[in-house]
């Protein structure tokens, strides 16, 4: 496995980084310090959010799975989304973003 920041500085730097680029980002909960996973809540304004859940793949690296089959779905369903994924995991961080495309912008790029 890879070697990784704690989760609260990987979040953090993050939150950092979309502030300086005037995006909104806001953190809904708090989950474990070192070690908890990510939810994202991508909210584009007056149509719906996108989720994306943070998880390991088959070789150990951490990467993002959208969530409710990659549809926009309303505040309702988000909600929903959330509450069920903090009760599986209740280590769980929970962060929405505003994008206008949808897009995660906690994607690494790769150069």
């Amino acid at each position: 496995m890879e070697e990784r920041l704690p989760t609260h500085l990987f979040v953090q730097s993050h939150l950092w980084r979309l502030s300086a680029a005037g995006v909104p980002a806001y953190v809904l909960r708090k989950g474990e310090r070192e070690s908890g996973l990510i939810l994202l809540k991508i909210t584009v304004p007056f149509q719906g959010s996108r989720m994306f859940s943070q998880g390991r793949d088959i070789s150990g690296r951490l990467g993002w799975q959208p969530g409710a089959n990659g549809e926009m779905i309303d505040e309702m369903a988000a909600r929903e989304f959330v509450e069920r994924h903090v009760k599986r995991d209740p280590d769980l961080w929970v962060i929405e973003v505003e994008t206008r495309d949808g897009s995660n912008p906690f994607v690494e790029e790769k150069t």
